[in-house]
């Protein structure tokens, strides 16, 4: 356990010296804000129904901005935008070892391969979490600022809606992350990781659904794919109707989501962990 410890120190400390790290969690709260808050209250003052606010009138545009509705808000970009941000991420912290050499290094000179890879894996959920906590406090923040500006109640959510929303956005980005880590484990290098796990975040699951809406045999599998179980549950918790956020689905409900986002986070691990314990280095 020390070693496990130490190790996983050792990994934060790695990510938190590499530019790019920062780059990507940087990106994800500024297009957080940018789409969840800047456009609709755009829309919300010049009182006109863009695509951007997903053509909700001016009522609902700003109960969704304010406090209350956060766990909901911030949760929308997740399923799509964030996950492949996240992905990227994963695919990065784990790829570029291969090419740095350092998995070499780190797995015949440092502590058991068990103590590395689980530092990883534990270093990444650390940053998930961190990362999901950051963003709530952050849209708290300029819901509350918008709150105050239009004489709206600034009262936060429930404390079980908040805890809700925390941890649906910690097993929406943890699965992607892992989903990264496991394809940059796979590829052994960073650039294949990435572009191959973009492709199948922004390209080929829409277009499995699309196939499945005409041709219903393969709805089971596309039912259970990693984006639709990630962007059924953020849909899960909607409190309005009309037009979703891309990648916001209603296939599968709560439980089911969970279920299938735990699966994926076991499977995604596992694989890999396997990946770097059973291959060789060179």
């Amino acid at each position: 356990m020390t070693d496990l410890i130490a190790s996983t120190r050792a990994e934060l400390l790695r990510l938190r010296k590499w530019p790019a790290f920062w780059i990507v969690l940087g990106t994800w709260i500024l297009l957080n804000l940018t789409f969840a808050y800047l456009f609709n209250y755009l829309a919300y003052t010049t009182g006109s129904s863009t695509r951007m606010s997903n053509g909700l009138p001016r009522d609902l545009l700003l109960r969704q901005m304010l406090p209350a509705s956060v766990p909901e808000v911030y949760t929308q970009g997740m399923a799509m935008f964030g996950g492949a941000l996240m992905l990227v991420l994963g695919a990065l912290a784990v790829g570029s070892g291969y090419g740095w050499g350092s998995w070499k290094t780190a797995l015949t000179q440092g502590p058991s391969r068990t103590n590395v890879i689980g530092a990883v894996v534990l270093s990444l959920a650390v940053t998930v979490a961190g990362l999901v906590l950051v963003a709530f406090v952050v849209d708290t923040g300029v819901a509350a600022l918008i709150a105050a500006t239009q004489g709206q109640s600034a009262a936060l959510p429930s404390a079980g809606r908040i805890l809700l929303g925390i941890g649906c956005g910690i097993a929406i980005l943890g699965m992607w992350t892992l989903a990264g880590a496991v394809i940059g484990a796979l590829a052994r290098g960073p650039a294949l990781a990435v572009g191959l796990g973009l492709v199948w975040v922004l390209v080929v699951e829409n277009l499995l659904r699309g196939v499945a809406g005409i041709f219903a045999p393969i709805r089971a599998i596309t039912d259970h794919l990693p984006g639709t179980a990630a962007g059924s549950l953020a849909g899960s918790l909607r409190t309005v109707t009309g037009p979703a956020t891309p990648g916001v689905l209603d296939v599968l409900g709560r439980g089911a989501s969970l279920i299938v986002l735990a699966c994926y986070v076991v499977l995604f691990a596992a694989g890999a962990v396997w990946l770097i314990r059973r291959r060789d280095m060179v």
